[in-house]
């Protein structure tokens, strides 16, 4: 698997993570929320160091990795600003809108965008090596993001997912 495939992969998780968390219930959000921030936080986390990184040290890619790499800023404090205790307000729902749009924009930005820059600079060899890279890092990030919460676990798959009570 290549490293486009391994993110679209993680990218279509987002997505759902994000759709479900502006739809469920009030009492189904931390837990949910939980879930999508630890992807985000781990996905990120992989994502620069094997393809943002990678393209910073070309001209060609410098310009969107940076962009990127802001983008990737900015669903983090909006992470930040939805870890609060009280999540059934509505000032909470539309910051996890807002939320849910920027990663969408974000990820379909990467993917018409930003890698077709990285696919034209990078190697078949590179791009396949990057993706084992990526998926092994993904997991590691998943497990220590997810470690900082009693409530979340690491299924046999690779996912976050609730801890068995």
């Amino acid at each position: 698997m290549n490293i486009f495939e391994a993110l679209r992969e993680s990218h279509e998780l987002q997505r759902k993570l994000c759709r479900s968390l502006t739809r469920v219930k009030p009492a189904e959000r931390d837990a949910l929320f939980l879930r999508l921030k630890v992807e985000l936080e781990a996905h990120a986390a992989a994502e620069e160091r094997f393809l943002y990184v990678p393209m910073l040290m070309t001209n060609p890619g410098l310009s969107s990795s940076r962009h990127a790499l802001a983008e990737h800023h900015r669903i983090e404090e909006l992470c930040e600003d939805l870890s609060v205790p009280d999540k059934s307000t509505a000032e909470w729902l539309e910051t996890a809108r807002t939320l849910s749009e920027k990663v969408h924009h974000h990820l379909r930005e990467e993917e018409h965008k930003f890698f077709q820059v990285a696919g034209k600079i990078l190697s078949d060899s590179a791009k396949v090596q990057l993706g084992k890279r990526y998926l092994k890092d993904l997991l590691e990030m998943r497990r220590h993001y997810a470690g900082a919460y009693k409530s979340l676990a690491i299924s046999r798959e690779g996912e976050v997912v609730m801890a068995s009570a």
